[in-house]
């Protein structure tokens, strides 16, 4: 029952925090049993992850129960090495959060109870979903993200917080409802084939027919492509990202969002994948649009919050990208791309939210010259962003080239197009920290001063793995490797033989000698 301890540990913390009575001067206690019930689930899942063998590439530490029998439902977790990996994120990076938003102006400090409650509830739902193996308990915990996530946005964000959240919950529920569709789908399909079943082992086993699986798949990717968001159904992002608080943002890009890309792994190559491998093409080439689209238009960013949401989209691209490539090679790079690219860009909102609330500002032009008055935060910022650009060294230099590579062999003008990404993020990183951080001391920036002890304990162990990580991946790859070989098996896609010219053969003179 280790998973659904893991899970239920944030969970019982939220409801503690929403019952604490609301005294003066009980937020310090309330940041401290949030911090302190962050700490305790990172220390369960480092437990599951002890108990986890990486050499299987099956689901490991299940649990099933029936929950409504008359339609085939089940509590059903366990987890592959995706699951277990982006469990260990999620656990790894709340603390981190709940750390750096112990110093979070609030618009109301009466309200700390909830705020820090709702990100525990965030947590604990996100390791549920990453763990369920029933379609329909993943269905209700995917939608039930979108609770926290919107009083988070429209409680305590900007001044535009209000049309963000909406537009944040409108977007997701409508991928929602489309993947509710196919829940309906996936119950009378396996009724008509037997014992209605809502278990991922069950429905891997079942004769959808053609149309059927393209139409199911159809509502499960609509839903994932949201929620990760691609092009064309990233806009809510921006928004979003733009009015939330950072700690807000990093749960949001870096933890959830990422159900939308497992969920495309697991649940659409995993059940439907000949739909998957007829899908691909058009979806491989909305992922490209994305690295490329949303690389652009972070390099026209004034806003640094808005910056760092396109980045994003832009890295989704990637990811994406390499899960429908359909090589092991670049399926291994994005669930690696995946981690990485949540330490990367928690790091980087973490950072800038820190500027952004000393400064009162999230203008690029109101910052200049703060490396000056502020070098710790400026060293920070600057590996934060080689991190986010790729930098050979980092952490998500390796997904990345992992999933280029993988995507050579299937598509060569896919990964040619997405491999100027990486120039582009060059540009529209390195263009952010010399505005902000090179140069004249700009008027109304001398009060960004350094980073505080707390706010260096909360952002070194994100710099710590992207540094490692960077180094020394094979921990990770050797975790993920397995479950991705058994859903490459369940395609049945082998990877492709590597292109290589073809030999020149050598030319004779007229007196036959070479």
């Amino acid at each position: 029952m280790i998973l659904t301890i893991l899970a239920a540990t944030p969970i019982a913390g939220a409801l503690i925090l929403a019952f604490l009575p609301r005294e003066s001067g009980s937020q310090l206690r309330a940041k401290t049993i949030a911090l302190g019930i962050s700490l305790i689930t990172l220390a369960l899942a480092l437990v599951a992850l002890a108990r986890f063998d990486p050499d299987s590439g099956g689901y490991q530490l299940t649990s099933t129960h029936e929950w409504i029998g008359a339609f085939g439902v089940h509590y059903a977790v366990g987890v592959n090495g995706i699951g277990i990996t982006l469990i260990l994120l999620t656990t790894v990076l709340t603390p981190i959060v709940l750390l750096a938003a112990l110093g979070d102006r609030l618009p109301d400090p009466r309200s700390t109870n909830a705020y820090l409650a709702w990100m525990l509830a965030v947590e604990g739902l996100a390791i549920g979903a990453f763990s369920a193996t029933d379609a329909f308990l993943f269905y209700v915990l995917f939608e039930a993200t979108l609770i926290p996530l919107y009083f988070l946005i429209g409680s305590f964000g900007g001044p535009h917080r209000s049309y963000a959240a909406v537009k944040f919950l409108i977007y997701n529920l409508v991928g929602g409802l489309l993947m509710l569709a196919s829940i309906v789908g996936l119950y009378v399909v396996s009724s008509r084939q037997g014992d209605a079943s809502y278990l991922l082992a069950d429905l891997q086993g079942l004769d959808y027919g053609q149309t059927t699986e393209r139409l199911l798949f159809l509502g499960f990717m609509a839903a994932f492509a949201i929620k990760a968001p691609l092009f064309p159904l990233h806009t809510w992002l921006p928004d979003a990202a733009g009015q939330a608080t950072p700690g807000t943002s990093v749960l949001m890009v870096s933890v959830v969002d990422k159900i939308g890309t497992f969920g495309m792994i697991i649940w659409c190559v995993g059940l439907f994948p000949e739909a998957a491998d007829w899908a691909s093409p058009v979806i491989i080439v909305l992922a490209v649009i994305s690295i490329i689209y949303g690389a652009l238009l972070a390099i026209g960013q004034e806003d640094i919050r808005r910056l760092i949401a396109f980045t994003s989209v832009s890295h989704f691209g990637f990811i994406i990208l390499g899960i429908f490539a359909f090589t092991t090679t670049s399926m291994a790079g994005a669930t690696l791309y995946m981690f990485n690219h949540g330490l990367s860009t928690a790091a980087l909102f973490l950072v800038t939210g820190i500027m952004i609330a000393r400064r009162g500002s999230a203008r690029i032009g109101d910052f200049g010259g703060v490396q000056k008055i502020a070098p710790i935060l400026s060293g920070v910022l600057l590996v934060a962003g080689l991190s986010s650009l790729s930098l050979p060294g980092l952490a998500p230099f390796v997904s990345e080239f992992l999933v280029l590579a993988g995507t050579f062999t299937r598509s060569i003008p896919a990964a040619a197009v997405a491999t100027l990404g990486i120039v582009l993020a060059a540009l529209y990183i390195l263009i952010m920290y010399q505005r902000t951080m090179t140069g004249p001391l700009q008027p109304g920036a001398e009060g960004v001063t350094d980073l505080e002890p707390r706010e260096i304990a909360a952002l070194t162990p994100a710099i710590v793995l992207i540094v490692a990580l960077g180094f020394f991946p094979q921990p990770m790859l050797n975790a993920i490797s397995p479950a991705i070989d058994t859903v490459m098996s369940h395609v049945g896609k082998g990877d492709p033989a590597p292109r290589t010219p073809a030999p020149i053969e050598a030319s004779t003179d007229e007196e036959g000698g070479h």
